[in-house]
């Protein structure tokens, strides 16, 4: 399975999960939520659907009332298909959101993986992000190196490209810094014993750290959050 496939099958598992679609409710939520798959081609979508239901991880399911079914059918047209993801299929995607390898830190990957973080628990968010940091900090070492070996056969245009993408990854890495202090914070907040609220803490912020669920970002990050998406910010 090649990495392109493979994080495809990860964001539609992911989706399904949060309720049943047809295709072609799947391709907006792909092409506008996930912004990874902007430039993804439609025709893959399909195949890969048809891999998931021969896993057993989805079923297909007929998506319009009897009645609609029946003018589709007096049409012509292919009653609309609605993909639900089975028990072995959320078993599955629990499977890969506990994943915290490299692939999860890398560029095409980390977006979608951020996308749901909502439903990862907190210990594989805090690696994916710690990972992620890390491969960036090395990058930027690398960048600067070149940088400081050939800034002077550069022309000023080269140059000022060059300076363009070392700033938006140190701009992702503060980003990461805020995220992780953040995620470090919502669990050193929460009460040892489990029992209730920790002193002057919401019960509703309180439900949301035990959960892992939510809790993790900034407050107020302004207007400096890179898209993960965004290959500028690689």
């Amino acid at each position: 399975m090649s990495r392109r496939s493979g994080i495809l099958e990860f964001a539609v598992l992911g989706l399904l999960r949060e309720s049943p679609m047809h295709g072609y409710e799947l391709r907006k939520r792909l092409n506008t939520s996930l912004g990874v798959f902007r430039a993804f081609s439609y025709g893959s979508l399909y195949p890969c659907l048809k891999t998931l239901v021969g896993q057993g991880w989805l079923i297909e399911e007929p998506g319009s009332a009897p009645e609609d079914a029946l003018a589709a059918s007096l049409a012509g047209r292919r009653a609309k298909i609605v993909y639900r993801l089975t028990a072995e299929g959320k078993e599955h995607f629990e499977e890969l959101l506990a994943h915290s390898g490299p692939d999860a830190w890398e560029d095409e990957h980390f977006g979608v993986r951020f996308a749901f973080f909502g439903q990862t628990s907190r210990d594989v968010r805090m690696r994916v992000l710690e990972g992620r940091r890390s491969r960036l900090e090395e990058r930027l070492e690398k960048m600067r190196a070149s940088l400081a070996r050939t800034r002077e056969r550069l022309d000023d245009y080269t140059l000022e490209l060059q300076r363009h993408g070392m700033e938006s990854v140190e701009r992702e890495v503060r980003w990461l810094n805020e995220l992780i202090e953040s995620e470090r914070a919502g669990r050193d907040q929460r009460p040892a014993t489990g029992s209730g609220p920790a002193a002057g803490q919401p019960a509703s912020q309180h439900s949301q750290d035990q959960s892992g669920s939510t809790g993790g970002l900034p407050r107020d990050r302004g207007s400096s959050r890179p898209d993960p998406s965004d290959d500028t910010a690689k």
